[in-house]
């Protein structure tokens, strides 16, 4: 598999679009980043920034796009309230497995970051070296859903749509009303992923903008203060709901750092 080319994996018969960020000196003592996007996201939506991380960092960096998102396979609606938590536990480590992935940080932006934690709370699977949260939820809160509903006038009075579409193509509606709709439904009010928390050994690097219309410092504490592991928090200026695009070179320093002391460990420095 070659740098920046576009490919599919087969996931138990599902079709993933996945690529590679492979800088022009990797190290041989870095873990793979892999970045498990928003619930808007997708491949293409990261646009430059994996090939940023992976030049800094010195790591490959590998991204995909779930099941109805970007151009992999599209999924049936509604999507089901537990949606991340079959991400994390099923869908997850099996990209892992078909990609040939046994050395990862996983690098979770909001929903993605929300599998993460699923993932190495619920699974604790040995090839996840570490954690960068950006964003992530553990809970819901009224600032997500005020701004979820925001989302869906722009996107059916605005131009939202429109602007996802070069993202997701065909998939573009199940993407959004499936992301949208759940999170919206009046029982995703109990959705809490604190019981994983206590799960997570490993190191965790949790990141979040000041202004993030999204979520609260309430995550980020629920976060840092249940985790087993050791954990840094990097609070970022005049920054949203999406570090990688709002403070790109800040996240990528801290993601640095972040792994050069995981190899240290490894190294026992």
């Amino acid at each position: 598999m070659t740098a920046n080319d576009h490919h599919f994996l087969n996931v138990d018969g599902v079709h993933l679009e996945c690529r590679w960020a492979i800088p022009a000196q990797p190290r041989p003592d870095c873990p793979v980043l892999v970045l498990l996007h928003e619930g808007l996201g997708c491949v293409a939506a990261w646009k430059a920034w994996p090939d940023e991380l992976a030049e800094a960092s010195g790591c490959r960096v590998f991204v995909y796009s779930r099941a109805g998102y970007g151009a992999s396979d599209p999924v049936s609606l509604p999507r089901p309230i537990r949606y991340m938590h079959h991400e994390g536990h099923a869908v997850l480590p099996r990209v892992l497995d078909v990609a040939g992935i046994d050395d990862a940080v996983l690098v979770g932006h909001s929903d993605g970051g929300s599998i993460a934690i699923i993932m190495a709370g619920g699974e604790q699977d040995s090839r996840v070296r570490g954690l960068v949260l950006l964003a992530a939820h553990v809970f819901n809160e009224q600032i997500c859903v005020d701004a979820i509903r925001q989302a869906a006038v722009a996107y059916e009075q605005g131009g939202l749509r429109e602007g996802l579409r070069k993202y997701h193509g065909d998939n573009v509606d199940v993407a959004f009303r499936g992301w949208n709709q759940a999170w919206l439904h009046p029982d995703f009010w109990h959705w809490n992923l604190e019981e994983y928390l206590p799960g997570i050994g490993v190191p965790a690097l949790i990141m979040q903008g000041r202004q993030d219309q999204y979520g609260t410092a309430a995550q980020v504490e629920a976060i840092a203060g249940q985790v087993a592991g050791p954990t840094t928090v990097c609070w970022l200026d005049d920054c949203g709901h999406a570090p990688h695009r709002e403070a790109p070179v800040q996240s990528i320093d801290a993601i640095k750092a972040f792994v050069n002391s995981l190899t240290e460990a490894g190294n026992g420095a």
